[in-house]
């Protein structure tokens, strides 16, 4: 992003508000993610969070239950939503439904689409890598966040790792040293 000489700053700020306005639209109309942001908390004034989450819900599930015709295609398919997960917390600020979200998109690949990734082979590697990639990303989300919060993913969390080191991920899961078992850090309070 450009710095702002102090000249132009003060330019601007002695526009007429007129002005300003329009030219303060002009310039948010560029910037889509912007829209989405203001439009989630000026309009929608963050009410409709659970209803986006549910939307990206939609999507993990319409994804598991088409048929896949490689795990490529696959793969891509999980990152398209990962983007759309990436996207949603953009907008809306939410670390809570990026980690649920996330761990429904990872939990859900092996027990819905379990014949891409249950053996090693050339096809399923890249898929592999990708899913204990994002796992580890998670991971790292989760360990942030209050112990409370990370009692709710606990469960789902050591499915997930428990899966990782059974079936074609585990290669790369040991690579990575991810953890066998999820811990719930102490609470400092």
């Amino acid at each position: 992003m450009a710095k702002i000489e102090k000249e132009l700053q003060q330019a601007i700020v002695a526009m007429p508000q007129k002005e300003k306005d329009k030219l303060l639209l002009r310039l948010i109309g560029k910037d889509d993610i912007l829209i989405q942001q203001l439009t989630f908390t000026l309009v929608e004034e963050s009410l409709t969070m659970e209803s986006r989450r549910d939307d990206i819900k939609v999507l993990i599930d319409k994804l598991y239950d088409t048929t896949n015709y490689s795990s490529g295609y696959l793969m891509m398919d999980m990152r398209y939503t990962n983007a759309e997960i990436t996207r949603h917390v953009k907008v809306t600020k939410d670390k809570y439904g990026e980690v649920e979200l996330t761990l429904k998109l990872l939990k859900e690949c092996f027990e819905k689409q379990l014949k891409w990734i249950e053996k090693y082979s050339s096809k399923s590697d890249t898929l592999a890598l990708y899913v204990v990639k994002r796992t580890d990303f998670l991971l790292k989300k989760v360990v942030k966040m209050h112990p409370d919060i990370q009692f709710d993913f606990h469960a789902d969390m050591n499915t997930l790792l428990e899966y990782l080191h059974k079936y074609a991920t585990a290669y790369y899961a040991k690579e990575l040293q991810m953890p066998k078992k999820f811990e719930i850090a102490e609470s400092d309070m």
